[in-house]
């Protein structure tokens, strides 16, 4: 054989082994990894399904958290997008508000946590839960919300609140300089952040029990590290006298929001 014919064959099969090869990388871009059919082999989300395009569509709604409860009883892969992605993207964007529409329920008794369509919160109930050491701070409060509960006489009233500036207050003082521990059980239902029993602390003022209408010591809150309130009490029935009697005279609260105190007592419509 002539080196020409060599050389002739060596370029022959060199060339057709490359054109295999082009073949085959070809058909590994179209159906390997990266592609369409990579992708619907490996149980990847596309379309409606990919997380960012549904991180843009919930955030356009503000990260309802209704809408991503229904979304997540679509289907199991929405669903798992929903644990995976969404309520991670929910905390991030509306944990600093969600202690205005979530109501935190009470753990003892057995009363779940639950979203309020409107919620009010009030200064003038938060000055009632400051002692007279810390009538300086500036605390707002919630409306009790009532749940009736299995075997008992009386209605659970669940409450929270937040304080302005409460590293800088004088209930966080008052607390550190007592010493007051940590409780060891309880955490705080909106951050995960330790907390204060105001009860063991022994900073519970007498007109907490007047302004949410339970006996004395039938009542419980706590105050996080965070500035984070939340506690229930056990409500008492009011008689038809009482009542007639508390309608006759008004409150502060409402007198300071039909005099135009926006900054004092709100409602808030979520």
């Amino acid at each position: 054989m002539s080196e020409g014919t060599r050389s002739t064959r060596q370029f022959y099969g060199s060339s057709s082994g490359g054109g295999r090869t082009s073949i085959d990388e070809g058909r590994g871009g179209r159906y390997g990894g990266g592609g369409t059919g990579a992708a619907r082999g490996s149980g990847v989300n596309t379309g409606i399904l990919d997380e960012h395009v549904l991180s843009l569509v919930f955030r356009s709604i503000n990260w309802d958290p209704q809408a991503v409860c229904t979304a997540a009883c679509v289907s199991r892969r929405m669903r798992a997008v929903a644990e995976r992605v969404l309520w991670r993207e929910l905390c991030i964007s509306r944990a600093p508000r969600m202690i205005l529409f979530f109501c935190c329920g009470a753990a003892g008794p057995g009363v779940p946590g639950h979203f309020t369509r409107m919620s009010r919160f009030s200064k003038t109930s938060g000055r009632s839960f400051l002692s007279r050491r810390c009538r300086s701070d500036l605390l707002y409060v919630s409306d009790p919300c009532e749940h009736a509960v299995a075997g008992a006489a009386d209605d659970l009233g669940a409450y929270r609140g937040v304080f302005r500036g409460f590293m800088r207050s004088q209930t966080r003082a008052c607390l550190v300089g007592r010493q007051a521990a940590l409780d060891p059980r309880v955490r705080c239902p909106y951050c995960g952040a330790r907390v204060w029993s105001m009860v063991a602390a022994g900073m519970v003022p007498r007109t907490a029990w007047r302004r949410l209408g339970c006996l004395e010591g039938r009542l419980e809150y706590y105050v996080c590290v965070s500035g984070h309130l939340h506690g229930n009490c056990w409500l008492a029935r009011l008689t038809s006298s009482e009542g007639e009697h508390d309608g006759g005279s008004g409150s502060d609260s409402d007198a300071s929001t039909q005099g135009g105190g926006s900054d004092d007592d709100g409602h808030v419509a979520l």
